[in-house]
């Protein structure tokens, strides 16, 4: 019904006061609207960045700690418990700490240049060369444990004595991982790659904490929200959030094709 209600919003020049009557229905215009907003197609573009940031950065990182992980067992269930530790803040909380770290007037970075080097830090979330790889850093940061867990749960599901097969056949560890263990576990990788291609095209909170959008770092999101509650425009938001749905799902929908052509053949 949301869904539903969302596109029907989008059909009104409405302010969020009221409900929506004939009197507000304008029909297409907030689409047509939307086709020609350069901010929203700039947004837009943003998001398919870090779409390669995010794949790029969490999902090999991940694998990597969750092979460390797999390979040690018991041993390393300290970095488990370190390593996961980002994921159970929110990310608004984690979006606040960056935002302290990165600050170059009184963050610790910044004191730390000065007192030990003596180099005034730049301003890193207000530079727009730089804000947006501080944003996907951040962002790579707080994900990362969860595509560590995602595959550790596959790894660990592949039966021991499969290792040892491997062993007494003259496998070294490394060719047993790439030969065996990651082989084995691609459909789980391929499901990490559509989630985070979702997710990446829905990030908000963290990205709004750090920079509100400023300094070139306006997501289909945050640029959704400003529309619809700072600027009361609740029918073009409505019309950005059904277009964010289409482009999701549409997105979505081909990378499951594309990942799946091979199992197809």
């Amino acid at each position: 019904y949301s869904i539903f209600y969302c596109f029907n919003a989008s059909l009104y020049n409405w302010n969020g006061v009221g409900a929506l009557s004939a009197d507000k229905y304008i029909g297409l215009k907030n689409w047509d609207r939307l086709l020609h907003d350069r901010d929203f197609w700039k947004a837009s573009l943003n998001n398919i960045k870090m779409i390669f940031i995010s794949i790029f950065g969490q999902l090999p990182i991940g694998l990597l700690l969750a092979l460390f992980l797999d390979m040690y067992g018991k041993k390393a269930n300290v970095f488990k418990i370190v390593w996961f530790l980002p994921y159970l803040m929110s990310s608004s909380t984690i979006g606040i700490l960056f935002a302290y770290l990165l600050n170059n007037y009184n963050g610790p970075i910044a004191g730390m240049l000065d007192t030990f080097f003596h180099v005034q830090m730049p301003s890193l979330l207000g530079n727009p060369k730089f804000a947006f790889y501080m944003v996907g850093i951040a962002i790579v940061w707080r994900f990362v444990p969860f595509y560590m867990i995602y595959y550790l749960a596959g790894l660990s599901s592949i039966a021991p004595e499969l290792y040892e097969a491997a062993v007494i056949d003259g496998a070294t560890r490394t060719q047993y991982t790439f030969k065996c263990a990651i082989p084995i576990i691609m459909p789980i990788i391929k499901n990490a790659v559509v989630l985070q291609l979702i997710g990446s095209l829905k990030y908000f909170d963290l990205i709004y904490v750090m920079t509100q959008g400023a300094s070139n770092t306006e997501m289909m999101a945050t640029y959704m929200y400003k529309q619809t509650f700072q600027s009361t425009r609740m029918g073009y938001g409505s019309a950005i959030a059904a277009a964010m749905f289409l482009i999701i799902t549409t997105l979505a929908l081909f990378t499951v094709k594309i990942l799946n052509r091979k199992e197809d053949d």
